[in-house]
């Protein structure tokens, strides 16, 4: 692309994860085309990359119909609101980012307009709901996808998709310094550390709390002493702090991605509720047990729709339970403990699932492009044909 050109990319990320998958491309974005701007919605990482939003991203950021109703007025005035901004401004593309219950009913009130559109990270329509696929091929030109096998179900019903990488390989969760974190925090080298990753929502962490607890004390009981290490989030963090704190075991809870990612360089396990996490700890090679409890009602339902033989994406990925995982009613202290302790025993079993890690991470697009700039090339691609 010529210095002249100049380019007007309308993106819009209606969560932090969005924010930080906005921001590298974004990066990417600027790096291969220097005059492009950036129009749109985001949230502070995207505003370091220039973008100046529309309105702030934290009014997009709402979890669960209970939440979600009070604001119901003002979410549909801000998709009304940015809709008409992109016609406005008729942009080289529209890029949305994630968020999908925003950013599908903002595309929908784009119809008929000429510019391409673009979606980066794909429902799971090969977990639940497949016929989301044919709704997203009729809203866009063009999907990117974080996972290899994705494609082919949007391209079955007419939507060009490309996989360009999952963002982890971007995370920085294999980049740790364990020492320093052991040194830190007064924990000797020879000293067992187990990580504990509760959840990220509020929900999660009170359902899994309870079971973790009693898995600790069987786990304790069993191999004898450990410590804990928790990276907590936002608000969900004060549930954890509470909790632990009358543990019978020394509980380090941290914050922060830096400390989260130096935990997991210094520990000799994980226990972790199954979520993108799962994936970070497959890059920093810290051989886990994954767990994950629904409320009942949630519970019966997943049990109806979700067509799947596992959860963690690594296993997704191999076709294989490389990786333990106790889900549902098969969540208990009893399995964890005893998947744990057998973790612990065995450095076979560990190094087993360190070479699954690797080959699911090659999966992802390890060792290859960053994400981030081949989406950016497939994105500049699209807006060169269009002109």
């Amino acid at each position: 692309m010529s210095e002249e050109t100049h380019r007007r990319a309308f993106i819009l990320a209606g969560e932090p994860s969005g924010d930080a998958l906005a921001a590298r491309l974004m990066a990417e974005l600027k790096a291969q085309a220097p005059d492009v701007e950036f129009l749109g919605v985001g949230g502070p990482l995207m505003a370091v990359e220039g973008l100046d939003s529309l309105f702030p991203m934290e009014e997009l950021s709402v979890m669960g119909l209970l939440e979600v109703l009070p604001r119901l007025p003002q979410l549909l005035k801000r998709i009304d609101q940015t809709a008409a901004e992109v016609k406005r401004v008729a942009p080289d593309i529209f890029i949305t980012v994630d968020a999908p219950d925003f950013s599908f009913r903002v595309a929908k009130k784009l119809a008929g307009t000429s510019f391409p559109k673009v979606h980066y990270v794909a429902p799971s329509v090969w977990a639940w709901r497949p016929g989301r696929a044919k709704k997203v091929a009729a809203l866009y030109d063009h999907l990117l996808t974080l996972l290899p096998f994705e494609p082919p179900y949007f391209e079955a019903v007419g939507l060009p998709a490309s996989f360009v990488g999952h963002s982890v390989i971007e995370s920085g969760a294999d980049k740790g310094d364990g020492p320093a974190f052991r040194a830190r925090y007064g924990i000797d080298a020879e000293e067992r550390l187990l990580m504990m990753l509760p959840g990220s929502r509020r929900g999660e962490v009170s359902r899994h709390l309870p079971v973790f607890k009693d898995t600790v004390a069987q786990l304790q009981a069993d191999i004898g002493k450990f410590r804990l290490a928790v990276p907590v989030i936002g608000r969900a963090g004060d549930i954890v702090r509470e909790e632990v704190q009358n543990w019978d075991i020394d509980v380090h809870v941290v914050d922060g991605e830096t400390e989260k990612y130096d935990a997991m360089a210094a520990s000799n396990m994980a226990l972790a509720a199954s979520g993108t996490v799962a994936l970070e700890l497959a890059l920093a090679r810290l051989p886990t047990v994954i767990a994950y409890r629904m409320n009942v009602i949630t519970n019966m339902i997943a049990r109806r729709v979700v067509k799947l033989n596992h959860v963690n994406l690594v296993n997704i990925l191999l076709k294989r339970e490389a990786v333990p995982e106790y889900i549902l009613e098969n969540c208990t202290a009893e399995n964890l403990a005893r998947a744990l302790a057998e973790l612990f025993r065995s450095e076979e079993k560990q190094a087993q699932q360190i070479v699954s890690y690797e080959e699911a991470m090659v999966q992802l697009g390890e060792g290859g492009a960053a994400p981030g700039a081949r989406a950016a090339e497939i994105i500049l691609k699209l807006i060169a044909r269009n002109i």
